[in-house]
Order: C-alpha cells, then structure tokens, then sequence
C-alpha cells in the first residue's frame, strides 16, 4: 500500500476514534443531565440516532441535533430502555449475589449469566431499530428478539464488539468516560445498519423470486 493511502486510511481511523469519543461524552453529560435514571433512555436513543446518521455519512452540528433528539425522545426513549436497563441491573446483581455463594449454588449463577447474554443479545439490536425503523414503541423488544432468534451469526457478531470493550473496560475503568460507551453504540449501530441492508435485500429477494 503507498504512502498516500495509509496516510488516508490513519486519518479515517482517527476521526472515527474522535467521533467515538464525543459520542461517549455527550451519551454520559446527557444521561447525568437527567439524572442518570430520567436521562439514560433519551440520552441512548439520541446516541443511536446521531450513529446512524454519521454512518450514512450525513452532515449535520452534533450537540444541536443530540438535544434536539434527546428533548423529542424523552419519554419514549425512556418507556424504551428502561425495562431492558432494569432487568440488565437486576440479572447483574443476582449474579454478582450467586457468585459469592460459591459452588452450591452454580446452576442458578450459570442460569442468570445466560439469562443476562440473552438479554444482550435482544438488547443489542433495539438502539439500531429504533434508530432505522419507525414501529410502534411496544414492537422493538419482540422484534429485537426474533432478529436475536432467527440470524444466531449477527448475534454473535453484535455480542462480539461489546464483549471486547467490556472486557478493555473492566481491565482500563479509565476508558469508561472516555470511549467505551460511544464506540460500542457506534459500533453496534454500524453492524446493525448493515445486518438490516441484508435482511431487507434478502427479503427482497425472495419478493422477486
């Protein structure tokens, strides 16, 4: 590869780190603004919107458009994550509590961490279905779950990323409120954006055929 081309493809990564990092400030300064339980919802969802329009590489100014996402979504995207946030604090915390159990009690400590990947797994495709699709806000969760259900290898593609930053995460904490939440909703979404292009070209397809 020439000087010229390396050169570009490092400058592209780079500004997608900074977008990532930007992306993660303003998911967190949103989400506290709320405090934290009021602002979590709409603070994700106004991350999940921004993410796909950077993906379709659209131009627009970036703190203007996540308060005007954040303000028009603040209850639906509230009655949209909270249930999910909830349950993820609940099946966390049994967890943890089955962990310091010790052995006699495995099978429950190995049921709530499948319960919890399977709750990541539908999780992971509502930001980005939220972000693409216009459905009625009770449909998103049933949909992210036959998504999760019917193409096992996205999942597996989309568990991929978010396993990596929680384990950098929990290995470098430091990377918390500098990267990890804007690189894996960007990452999610980029993934997602095109599992959909996919999904519809094969349905498409099919239409055709």
């Amino acid at each position: 590869m020439n000087q010229p081309a390396m050169s570009i493809r490092i400058q592209a990564a780079c500004s997608e780190l900074i977008w990532a990092v930007r992306l993660n400030l303003m998911w967190i300064l949103f989400t506290l603004a709320g405090g934290v339980v009021l602002g979590l919802g709409p603070a994700t969802v106004a991350a999940y919107t921004l993410a796909r329009r950077h993906v379709r590489n659209e131009t627009f100014q970036v703190w203007r458009e996540f308060w005007t996402v954040y303000r028009r979504e603040f209850v639906r995207a509230s009655l949209l994550v909270l249930p999910g946030a909830a349950a993820a604090v609940v099946l966390v915390g049994d967890y943890l509590y089955f962990s310091a159990l010790g052995p006699g009690v495995g099978a429950l400590r190995i049921g709530t961490f499948v319960a919890l990947i399977a709750l990541a797994a539908v999780g992971a495709y509502v930001g980005p279905l939220y972000a693409h699709y216009d459905l009625p806000l009770w449909a998103y969760w049933p949909k992210a779950a036959q998504l999760a259900l019917v193409r096992p290898a996205s999942t597996v593609l989309l568990l991929l990323p978010l396993s990596a930053i929680v384990y950098a995460t929990s290995a470098a904490p430091v990377l918390a409120p500098v990267i990890s939440f804007g690189a894996w909703i960007y990452l999610n979404t980029w993934l997602g954006l095109r599992f959909f292009q996919e999904n519809e070209a094969r349905l498409h397809s099919k239409g055709d055929s």
